[in-house]
């Protein structure tokens, strides 16, 4: 009792401590009239736009929450682990921009989740899963996101620009939004974002970005697709943000894409 009650008060004086924060996963519970909202501070996407985003409606037993996902092959969504944790049945929104009313929409019940089964809850690691809809036609409005290709060594993307987009909240109140919005943001170091959030929660399989001026992923955005500036390239499936608030300048995780490649293929099958 004495040692778990020293754990505490280590974590919860690490939490409070500037740059040792715990993150939280920006799912959403869906709360029907409340306020709109968005990435914060982002821009609203056009149609067609970014053709792989899914938006995604599952059931739980604590609720309908909101999250977000990226096609990456005409039956597979790749999205995090904590949106499908629970959930008995997905609804996925495929080709729009406006949330639930989508050029295709799939339900599917949980045989169709493919939760990486090192998933843990706490620290957040191996957040991400797979869902199997059925086969969609591709267009201009519905289209894949590229994973990287299977090698032997990988850029860290530190310093690259990439896209976020979806359909979260547009500051630390409100709800989902209506319209998908989208936002540009740098990849920092995982040295850097470890600075931010106490031991245990960035490792080599999380991708950082800044946050810079307010702008950030947030509550509904989860899941969804951080893809490399001016490419398709699939490089992060939005995972956590700071407990304090997505505009107080605190690093935004990612699930890193190319850690999980292998166990993408072994699932779904699609490599490069």
């Amino acid at each position: 009792m004495k040692v778990l009650l020293v754990l505490s008060l280590a974590l919860a004086c690490a939490s409070a401590a500037p740059g040792y924060e715990i993150p939280v996963v920006p799912r959403d519970l869906i709360v029907a009239g409340a306020p709109e909202g968005r990435i914060t501070n982002g821009q609203q996407a056009a149609p067609g736009q970014f053709p792989y985003q899914v938006g995604l409606s599952l059931q739980t037993n604590a609720g309908s929450f909101w999250c977000g996902g990226s096609l990456i092959g005409n039956t597979w969504i790749l999205t995090a682990a904590h949106c499908t944790d629970g959930a008995f049945r997905v609804t996925a929104y495929l080709g729009s921009t406006v949330r639930t009313v989508a050029s295709v929409v799939h339900s599917v019940d949980a045989s169709n989740i493919y939760q990486h089964s090192g998933y843990n809850a706490y620290y957040l690691s191996n957040d991400i899963s797979l869902i199997r809809i059925l086969a969609v036609a591709y267009s201009n409005l519905i289209n894949i996101a590229r994973l990287p290709a299977i090698s032997s060594a990988y850029s860290t993307y530190a310093g690259d620009y990439a896209i976020a987009s979806g359909w979260g909240r547009t500051a630390d109140t409100g709800s989902v939004a209506n319209n998908l919005n989208y936002a540009r943001f740098e990849v920092i170091t995982n040295a850097a974002c470890n600075n931010y959030y106490i031991a245990g929660f960035v490792n080599s399989g999380t991708l950082c970005i800044s946050t810079p001026n307010g702008r950030s992923t947030c509550q509904g955005d989860s899941g969804g697709p951080l893809v490399l500036e001016n490419t398709n390239l699939l490089i992060g499936v939005t995972s956590f943000v700071p407990t304090a608030g997505c505009t107080v300048g605190g690093p935004a995780g990612f699930v890193r894409v190319t850690t999980f490649l292998p166990w993408i293929r072994d699932i779904s099958g699609i490599a490069y």
